[in-house]
């Protein structure tokens, strides 16, 4: 039996739905994502990235996100509880 160009192309377009379909039914099965590690944090000062601080910083910026060269000494992020006093050139307050 010799198929049609149409009939070749509306095969391949079948094969690859149900493809599409089996691969999005295991993403769909794979169950919930697991849950953050959970630790307790501190404020860091100075050692945030251009555009990367969290929530608004000490009198600089208005919002997470905000700050505008790295390192700022206002600027904080949230660390793992004893790790900025680990960190060189950061701060639990500002400065």
């Amino acid at each position: 039996m010799k198929l049609t160009t149409s009939q070749k192309v509306a095969a391949v377009t079948i094969s690859a739905g149900m493809l599409s379909a089996g691969i999005l039914a295991s993403v769909a099965n794979a169950g919930p994502a697991p849950e953050p590690m959970s630790f307790k944090a501190e404020k860091c000062y100075g050692i945030a990235k251009a555009g990367h601080n969290d929530c608004a910083s000490a009198g600089n910026n208005s919002c997470a996100g905000t700050s505008h060269r790295d390192g700022e000494r206002a600027a904080w992020i949230y660390v793992p509880a004893g790790t900025c006093a680990k960190i060189v050139g950061a701060s639990m307050s500002p400065s």
